[in-house]
């Protein structure tokens, strides 16, 4: 779980540095967004499907711990 939240810090950190270098060419839309204050709209949709992926892959790795603790109980039970 460290190592996914470490991989998950840096690839973060990567968006955040190519945004500032992608952001600096002023793009239409974006500006129309802006000015409309729909780019909040853009925004909490993007960071809401992005929590929400981010939530079914802790709940998956969770599960898969589970299981992973489970059959190496039962080979324990087999081998004796």
């Amino acid at each position: 779980m460290r190592n996914f939240l470490a991989g998950l810090f840096v690839i973060l950190l990567g968006f955040l540095s190519a945004g500032k270098s992608f952001g600096q060419n002023s793009v239409e839309m974006a500006d129309q967004l802006r000015a409309d204050g729909k780019i909040y709209v853009v925004v909490g949709v993007f960071l809401l499907i992005s929590a929400g992926i981010l939530t079914y892959l802790i709940f998956i790795d969770l599960r898969l711990k589970k299981l992973e603790k489970q059959r190496s109980e039962n080979q324990k039970e087999l081998k004796k």
